[in-house]
């Protein structure tokens, strides 16, 4: 079967060769310029196109950069890495859907915060996985933040526990790296971030993470972290239960202004010694 033979409805990876054959020849190039310009096969890229082979985000970016395009492959790379259990799958579509984002995280940095370093670091931490999944799922996380790039990006809201800037994960350069990179993102004019002292973290912010997706096409939704794969679900009256939840776990958090002092403090933590 060619790739002009796919039904682009039958998973995520035939989308994927689907539109990135379709934009190819759109712009009239050949699958060998693709291959030169990426440093793969010509084999490779005619697997991708027919939805054989998994494509990377190094190869995506590089086929973004030689066609011209502004985020058409790299928004379908969440669907295609695996990026979780197959619930998890739908999610990208509402984040890239969404025009409001309020998640409440008490152990970790929320993902779309994440630097590339600190997801690997998370992702090694479960038991029996391998390089090339960490690589996987790390890929598909970071591609997700492509959301932020769009010309009219989500407002997005994080609240996170004390406790997230202090845990070393990954060690002490890892952890600089990701505050760091949580002081630059203060600059996003869409992008707002709060941190809730650890002697004040109300018990209702002790039952897990969670985010909560205001989408402009379609019912609110939010996913919800458990012990497991964990949730996600548009059912209204848990939707607003979630979100009174949110705004009563943000009552408790320092105002955004004191963000920028609360992760410089935590940075002296994690000084190389």
């Amino acid at each position: 079967m060619g790739a002009s033979d796919l039904d682009p409805g039958a998973s995520p990876l035939a989308l994927f060769g689907a539109e990135l054959r379709r934009l190819r020849e759109e712009r009239g190039v050949t699958q060998e310029a693709i291959a030169d310009y990426t440093h793969v096969s010509k084999s490779l890229v005619s697997q991708i196109e027919n939805a054989k082979r998994t494509p990377q985000w190094d190869f995506t970016e590089q086929v973004e950069g030689l066609l011209g395009l502004q985020g058409d492959l790299l928004r379908l790379l969440p669907l295609v890495l695996r990026t979780g259990p197959n619930w998890f799958r739908q999610w990208p579509r509402i984040e890239a859907n969404a025009h409001s984002l309020r998640t409440w995280q008490p152990l970790v940095v929320p993902g779309l915060l994440q630097t590339r370093n600190y997801a690997r670091a998370i992702l090694r931490g479960q038991p029996g996985i391998t390089d090339q999944r960490v690589e996987e799922i790390a890929e598909g996380r970071l591609s997700r933040q492509m959301v932020f790039e769009r010309p009219e990006p989500p407002l997005y809201a994080a609240v996170i526990d004390e406790g997230v800037l202090a845990r070393p994960i990954g060690g002490a350069e890892v952890m600089r790296e990701q505050l760091e990179h949580l002081l630059m993102l203060l600059a996003h004019p869409c992008i707002t971030l709060q941190v809730v002292p650890m002697a004040a973290v109300p018990t209702i912010g002790f039952l897990g993470g969670f985010v909560i997706a205001q989408q402009l096409n379609g019912p609110d939704a939010v996913y919800l972290d458990t012990a497991s794969d964990g949730e996600m679900t548009d059912r209204a009256d848990r939707v607003r239960r979630v979100s009174l939840r949110f705004d009563a776990i943000r009552s408790y958090a320092r105002p955004v202004n004191e963000t920028a002092e609360a992760i410089r403090e935590k940075m002296v933590m994690h000084e190389k010694r």
